[in-house]
């Protein structure tokens, strides 16, 4: 009996933390706010921001999430050039008025990234089904998502001699 329950318990545990490591987008945050706080950071460290919609009920999110992690390059090119803020879309808390704001990305499914710039204009918004490659992501095009998005990519003194 002890075994069982200590198995159980084991279990019950496991279960926990898993659940806890997949919650990456939190319902009760308040995304007009913490996406202000973004943008003043991005401008004093010289970023855009890189707004992750979607939720926790999302599998490809929490997919995208762990792509980009588990590869030391795409975290590091993201570390380097983005302020990210994960925006939650779901039943508790659809954030409807910032999507508003930000021209309805949610029309693409999610995930769904949206740049903005160190003034908080929004530049682009990603669908990331076009990032997809069988069941994952793929590495190249992510990459060139993120490099075509950095500051000095659309900054005209990168491209005069």
């Amino acid at each position: 009996m002890k075994n069982i329950c200590l198995f159980l318990t084991l279990a019950l545990f496991s279960l926990t933390l898993s659940a806890q490591s997949q919650n990456l987008y939190n319902p009760d945050a308040n995304a007009k706010e913490d996406i202000s706080k973004a943008v003043k950071q991005a401008k004093s460290e010289n970023k855009h921001v890189l707004l992750q919609i979607g939720g926790n009920w999302c599998s490809w999110c929490r997919k995208f999430h762990a792509f980009v992690e588990q590869d030391a390059e795409l975290k590091k090119l993201v570390e380097d050039n983005f302020v990210v803020l994960r925006v939650n879309y779901s039943p508790e808390n659809r954030n409807e008025a910032v999507l508003k704001e930000l021209e309805f990305p949610q029309r693409f499914g999610f995930p769904v990234f949206v740049i903005l710039n160190q003034n908080g204009t929004r530049i682009h918004t990603q669908n990331s089904g076009i990032l997809e490659k069988d069941s994952s992501y793929d590495k190249k095009l992510v990459t060139q998502f993120f490099t075509h998005w950095t500051p000095a990519a659309l900054d005209p003194a990168t491209y005069t001699k």
